[in-house]
């Protein structure tokens, strides 16, 4: 076993506690003629080849309980067939679960008839597809304001949304054109500005940015994050990229055969894997770019005597400052400009590779 780093109490830029926005408790789907006869079994752990075997179910969700905060992106993440695109589906209810509630803003959704199911789809959440989801007859304008046509909004307000959101995503001047007219990462934009024109809450991206070349997925990464400083929406996005998940998520829930293995802060799951297969996942992660001095940081000393870091600084651009230190400390500011705790040289060496007990095989660290 590796001989996991705690990391402190707290890794977070802020220590305010956001209310759940989302809350997923005891979530159960089974897919099948009669999910409902064989639900006793997934309780009592039965597992997903076994359920397929004896009762031909199939396991989608187990036990799934997640606090999506407000204002946050969460990030579901997981390989092909873990049950994070079943997870997404149920918020909406496009799917509805066997067994279990969620809640948005303290409301059951499965209690909600079809008028509030329906106010909820088209004012609340807004959801961008893997696959562009684009009309190929309508141009790009009349594309972004889909959501908005939906929502009964007046069409002059209507359109002025569209055109700026539009314009935000980088398509000003695209608004005539069709979408086989554009590249992958511009229909993706049309998408986005979409979701963002019918000004909800909550936006769902499931593998939103998969579809689209690795140059360009950063581009819509970045493009993304920018809109997010701004709006502060909470976003719900869906990846099987584990780089993605730390480039963008605020929190991360790693799903295996329909069950999280592991969530929380990135931060905390770098540092401190739960079980061999988070370590396994993990395990090709640049440390250096990834962990950020606030998961390392001492917070009892601030005797630095180098440039002073920030939380979010990475190891790897902390380096230059903590060699040039004296005393080979810089002390750590958060992004309030407090003094916050200090970091050292050793520090920042030791965090670059986990900790190995004696029988591990090096390769892991």
């Amino acid at each position: 076993m590796v001989d996991q780093v705690t990391p402190p109490p707290s890794l977070r830029d802020d220590e305010e506690d956001q209310p759940p926005k989302v809350q997923i408790k005891n979530l159960y789907k089974i897919f099948g003629d009669t999910p409902e006869k064989v639900l006793a079994d997934a309780k009592a752990g039965m597992t997903k080849a076994e359920l397929l075997e004896k009762d031909n179910h199939v396991l989608g969700l187990r036990n799934i309980n997640l606090d999506i905060p407000a204002h946050k992106i969460q990030v579901i993440m997981g390989l092909s067939g873990s049950g994070k695109s079943t997870l997404i589906r149920h918020l909406n209810r496009l799917i509805d679960p066997t067994d279990g509630e969620i809640l948005v803003d303290g409301v059951d959704v499965m209690t909600m008839d079809d008028k509030e199911l329906r106010d909820l789809r088209r004012f609340k959440m807004s959801m961008v597809f893997q696959k562009f989801g684009l009309l190929p007859h309508r141009t790009v304008l009349e594309n972004a304001l889909y959501g908005v046509e939906i929502q009964g909004v007046d069409k002059a307000e209507g359109e002025a949304r569209a055109r700026k959101w539009l314009e935000r995503v980088g398509l000003g001047g695209f608004e005539d054109y069709y979408p086989g007219q554009l590249s992958g990462g511009m229909q993706q934009r049309v998408g986005l500005a979409r979701a963002l024109a019918t000004d909800a809450d909550i936006l769902l991206m499931d593998e939103a940015f998969s579809a689209l070349d690795p140059l360009i997925r950063t581009d819509m990464q970045s493009i993304l994050l920018e809109l997010q400083d701004e709006l502060h929406k909470t976003i719900i996005f869906i990846t099987h990229d584990l780089d993605e998940a730390l480039n963008i998520g605020d929190n991360i829930a790693i799903l295996r055969d329909g069950e999280i293995i592991q969530s929380g802060d990135p931060q905390n799951i770098i540092m401190s894997p739960a079980d061999d297969y988070i370590t396994d996942f993990i395990k090709e992660v640049n440390r250096a770019k990834v962990i950020r001095i606030r998961s390392i940081m001492q917070r009892d000393v601030t005797d630095g005597q180098g440039a002073p870091l920030t939380t979010r600084t990475s190891i790897e651009e902390s380096l230059p400052a903590l060699h040039k230190s004296p005393n080979g400390r810089c002390n750590v500011v958060n992004p309030k400009g407090v003094t916050v705790g200090s970091v050292s040289l050793d520090d920042a060496i030791a965090a670059l590779a986990p900790r190995l007990s004696e029988g591990d095989d090096v390769r892991y660290a």
